[in-house]
């Protein structure tokens, strides 16, 4: 682990409201690092005024949101030459003097974002420097989802899908209730939803809702929820012939002692937009967030160009395609 201390004094975190759940720390870290880190509070400030516009397409909400402060997170170059050739951000020791953090675990800080999208917005990043991927920190991710919960959403981007750092394993958290796919939940798994396994209470749905295609993944065992979602990753494995991580995004919930996740399998990184010249480039590259229903664009151009055609456009170029969406569900229902 780097000899780097960035850990907030206790006092300090009481300070600005801290009580004893992880949930209110990190709200307090956020309230302190606003004072005292002027780029952090200039841009949770700015994120107040931003611009956004709403869809309902065949009932399911998305929404648009205009955020020039992620030009660098959405036009990231993330082939290995860029990487290879730039200091890590999400390293301890190439942080800001500023930043401090609180720490999660054996060996995780959770890190106020300074380039938000959420009204409380954190990066939970390992100490050591090790490439993103899920296996080996999918039990971290669910105590994660657990603690913070009852304020923050939690969720993962792949390193071939949406993490901005694929070199440098981290999670991400965010305000409760603002990406759209939160509050329709419930809705898509009644209309939409086929349940492939189940144990007890603890089950894993498929999820065509004819724009994206999503396996949801529920129930209050823990145990059972990583062996859930591990034979999600086997079968897609399987199908695509690739033994590396598949191309996944995940969300994550926890309410009613009971957590609730929503696992994307990615076709690609980002849609034929991203790569056009002039007037027909379209600056978007989705995470998950944005496959949740929050799509973020940092060019104002872009903002005013997106509408439902083009929207319906950029989820199918991303998700895998309905083919192979019921071929996998085949695989899984046959792996019971």
């Amino acid at each position: 682990m780097p000899d780097v201390n960035l850990n907030i004094s206790e006092a300090e975190l009481k300070r600005f409201g801290a009580s004893d759940s992880l949930s209110s720390r990190v709200i307090a870290l956020l309230n302190q690092q606003k004072q005292s880190w002027d780029l952090c509070g200039k841009n949770y400030e700015a994120l107040k005024g931003i611009k956004t516009k709403s869809f309902i397409i065949n009932g399911i909400a998305v929404r648009i949101q205009f955020n020039p402060g992620r030009i660098k997170s959405t036009s990231a170059k993330v082939d290995k030459k860029s990487i290879n050739n730039r200091k890590c951000f999400l390293c301890l020791e190439n942080l800001p003097p500023e930043q401090r953090g609180i720490p999660f675990g054996k060996d995780f800080l959770i890190l106020c974002n300074p380039f938000p999208i959420f009204p409380e917005h954190f990066t939970i990043v390992k100490s050591n420097h090790v490439p993103q991927q899920i296996n080996g920190n999918f039990d971290v991710f669910l105590s994660l989802i657990k603690e913070l919960g009852d304020k923050l959403t939690v969720f993962y981007n792949g390193p071939k899908c949406g993490a901005s750092a694929p070199d440098h394993m981290h999670f991400q958290a965010g305000t409760k209730d603002v990406m759209p796919l939160e509050n329709q939940y419930d809705l898509l798994t009644k209309n939409y939803g086929n349940v492939l396994m189940e144990n007890g209470k603890n089950k894993l749905i498929a999820v065509d809702d004819n724009l994206r295609k999503i396996y949801f993944i529920e129930g209050n065992n823990p145990e059972d929820l990583e062996m859930l979602f591990y034979k999600l990753v086997s079968a897609i494995q399987d199908l695509t012939g690739d033994k590396e991580e598949p191309m996944l995004n995940i969300v994550g919930s926890y309410k009613n002692n009971e957590w609730k996740l929503a696992v994307f399998p990615r076709a690609k990184h980002r849609p034929e937009y991203f790569y056009l010249e002039g007037n027909d480039k379209i600056m978007v590259s989705p995470a998950a967030v944005d496959m949740s229903g929050l799509i973020i664009v940092p060019r104002e151009e872009d903002f005013e160009k997106l509408d439902e055609a083009k929207i319906r456009k950029i989820y199918g170029q991303v998700c895998i395609n309905k083919k192979k969406f019921e071929k996998l569900s085949l695989l899984l229902r046959r792996a019971r």
